[in-house]
């Protein structure tokens, strides 16, 4: 039986009591996520370093990128499932050291085919189980008040990854060499897991307190005892029915072809062709992710209070705005147009998480995390087709403008998708079994 069930079902287990330990285990998870993002800076700074070494073009490295985001979100979805099956602790920590490993066996590549595989199949794989499905689980065990406010904190969690990392990958990449700096990520991610060991827990019915703002008349739910693929699966078929669950999950693709996918991937060789130094363009990546953790904190705290669907109209709008105008705003050095631009795809880049995580619930319930999981796949889909195709584009045009035009176009039709979603009580959602 796994640990995660092995509290609740001993007849010795102890009376439920009000504890903070969801806090703990919030932190725990916030800065597990901060080392699984280190590999989130590392394409774009590494990209030129390793064309520059090996003469590997940009679709080449671009397509062991989409290799990586495809799997960081297929893999999601039947994480969800395996953290029911086998606890939340155990997963993470199998999860990080892949990523590990991936990012630290790079350092031996030298055909691209071995690109594929580490940047590909070893951290796509390792980050897809601490994607953002790692932070819905937490806040959706732990926490009935305040979910979105957690949901908006965790998912801060990355951006602060960026932010601490990407000027550090870049800076070791123009200094000690591209090797070195793989060696840092992998290195973080290694750092992470004795707090994922010693301080994470699975559930609260583990070690019996109930989740932050529960009733006293609270229960511990039933843990998947299932097989993950199937239960990943059954998840899928009886969302697939529903209206709700293809536009959200059309929509959070273009989330991801407009952030991880484009700007994520291509900003920093972008500016380099307009004569910007990469470690110009990181700073200006890490200015993102400062602002990043403020505008998702602040999008959960708003999803606890508005119409999750109207907010997405709204950060979604502003999105395509920015991407439609920053083929002007790209220089060779940094002006304050391209100041105002950062600070406002900052506070959009995933803001977009919270509100498409409570909107899974309210459509979905007690399966709305295992959902969301088939939702951030599809976001990762996106992320992996817009990074190849934009890839493709600056190859044969020699330009990136018309894959930040086209990314402006998804962006509008991602708010129509939004809008046009019908309102439903979460009373009214059928709970799953």
């Amino acid at each position: 039986m796994p640990a995660s069930q092995e509290k609740a079902s001993s007849p010795a287990a102890p009376a439920f009591r009000r504890s903070h330990l969801a806090w703990g285990v919030a932190a725990a998870a916030f800065i597990a996520l901060i080392g699984a993002a280190g590999f989130r800076a590392a394409p774009g700074a590494l990209m030129i370093p390793l064309h520059e070494e090996f003469g590997w073009s940009i679709s080449v490295m671009s397509l062991a990128v989409s290799i990586n985001l495809v799997l960081y979100g297929l893999i999601a979805p039947f994480a969800a499932a395996l953290m029911d099956r086998w606890g939340v602790r155990r997963i993470a920590a199998i999860a990080l050291l892949l990523v590990a490993a991936g990012s630290g066996l790079t350092v031996f590549a030298t055909a691209s085919w071995q690109l594929l595989l580490t940047w590909g199949v070893l951290i796509g794989a390792g980050t897809g189980a601490m994607a953002l499905v790692f932070a819905a689980t937490i806040a959706q065990r732990w926490f009935v008040e305040r979910r979105g406010l957690v949901m908006g904190i965790l998912t801060a969690g990355s951006a602060t990854g960026q932010l601490v990392f990407l000027p550090i990958v870049a800076h070791f990449a123009e200094t000690a060499g591209w090797r070195e700096a793989s060696l840092v990520v992998s290195l973080a991610a290694l750092a992470v897991v004795p707090i994922i060991v010693f301080v994470m827990r699975d559930a609260p019915e583990q070690v019996g307190v109930r989740p932050h703002g529960a009733p006293e008349s609270w229960q511990p739910p039933t843990r998947s005892t299932g097989g993950a693929a199937r239960n990943a699966l059954g998840a899928l078929r009886e969302a697939s029915r529903s209206k709700a669950f293809w536009a959200l999950a059309a929509a959070f693709a273009i989330c991801g072809a407009t952030t991880n996918g484009l700007v994520g991937i291509h900003f920093i060789p972008s500016a380099h062709d307009h004569g910007m130094a990469t470690t110009t363009a990181a700073g200006l990546l890490a200015v993102v992710g400062i602002f990043d953790v403020v505008g998702t904190i602040a999008s959960g705290y708003l999803t606890d209070r508005f119409d999750p669907r109207i907010l997405l109209g709204v950060y979604y709008g502003f999105r395509g705005i920015g991407l439609l105008v920053l083929p002007w705003l790209l220089a060779d050095s940094v002006h304050p147009s391209m100041i105002v631009f950062i600070v406002v795809y900052g506070l959009d880049w995933v803001a977009t998480v919270p509100p498409t995580v409570a909107l899974c619930r309210t459509y979905f319930g007690d399966r709305g995390t295992i959902v969301f999981g088939w939702v951030f796949a599809s976001h990762q889909v996106g992320a992996g087709i817009a990074a190849l195709l934009a890839g493709w584009i600056r190859d044969e045009s020699g330009s990136y403008s018309l894959a930040w035009f086209g990314g402006a176009a998804l962006c509008g039709i991602a708010v129509v998708l939004s809008l046009a979603l019908r309102p439903r009580s979460r009373a009214s959602v059928p709970v799953a079994g």
